[in-house]
Order: C-alpha cells, then sequence, then structure tokens
C-alpha cells in the first residue's frame, strides 16, 4: 500500500510537471491542461471514495486486526488492485496527452484519450490519415497500453 501511494504521489508530481511546462510553452494548451487536471482531480476523488467505502479508519483496522488480522490484509489488497489499476489508467491517459501535446502536428487537433484497464479509444477528428496513424502510434507507445482503438475521423 506504502508503493502505490508513493507512486500516486510521483504520479500526481509528473503530471504538475507536465501541466506546469506545457502551460508555460505553448499557448494553446489549455484545454489538454484543464483535461489533465479533470483527470487527476477524478483520480484523486476516487481514490478517497474508495477508502470511505471500505471503512478503512483507523479505528477500524485496529479493531478487525486484533480480531481478524487476515482479512484487513485481503480487503487492502483487493482496494490496492482497484485504486492501482485506476491510477495506472489515469497516468497512461495523462503520458497520451502529453506525447499527443508535444508533436506539433497532432497538438492542434483535438483529440480525446479514454484509457479503461489498458484500454485506450482515441476520438475526435485529424487533418489527415497520417496524423491519425501518428496518434495510434504514440498511445501504442506509451507504457501500461494493451489496446488502442482509434474512432478518429479524417476532417480537412
Amino acid at each position: 500500500m506504502k508503493a502505490f501511494f508513493i507512486g500516486l504521489l510521483f504520479g500526481a508530481l509528473l503530471l504538475g510537471a507536465g501541466l506546469w511546462y506545457y502551460g508555460q510553452t505553448h499557448g494553446h494548451s489549455g484545454s489538454v491542461a484543464d483535461d489533465l487536471k479533470g483527470a487527476a482531480r477524478d483520480t484523486k476523488n476516487f481514490v478517497a471514495d474508495k477508502m470511505a467505502s471500505l471503512n478503512l479508519s483507523t479505528d477500524n483496522i485496529k479493531d478487525e486486526m486484533s480480531r481478524l488480522g487476515h482479512v484487513i490484509r485481503d480487503k487492502a489488497h483487493a482496494a490496492g488492485k482497484t485504486i492501482a489499476d485506476d491510477t495506472a489508467d489515469a497516468r497512461i491517459t495523462a503520458a497520451i496527452k502529453a506525447k499527443i501535446l508535444a508533436d506539433s502536428a497532432l497538438s492542434v487537433i483535438k483529440i480525446s484519450v479514454t484509457t479503461t484497464d489498458g484500454r485506450v479509444t482515441l476520438s475526435g477528428t485529424a487533418s489527415s490519415p497520417e496524423n491519425i496513424r501518428k496518434a495510434i502510434q504514440l498511445a501504442w507507445d506509451t507504457d501500461g497500453v494493451t489496446e488502442v482503438v482509434s474512432t478518429l475521423q479524417v476532417k480537412e
């Protein structure tokens, strides 16, 4: 669980650094920065909601540890896996959006990125089939991606 929170903190720092960098160097990155902030906020809210729904207060942990010992570890493991999966999806989405923003040909295009269980969906419009290929390749080359689905359409 400690490793998860360290990873979550590192991801938040990485996200903040990316937002700061792209906010300083790209005037058109406001909507992407808002998307990334929204993803970070949603992840934070999900973690808080999940921890609350599992009754993981200090008193509950002490009580269950004294009575059952292993059950709290089982619950924490299951919750940690779910939270880690959702955090990984948010990290993947943020990484892909940052890569798209860094590519001058793609950064001017409105591409929506969503990730569920490592499956990335790209939607929106692109100016050419070449830009669709680039977006798919950027997504595919991101750690944790298991599948890329593109519904991007060429709009001239």
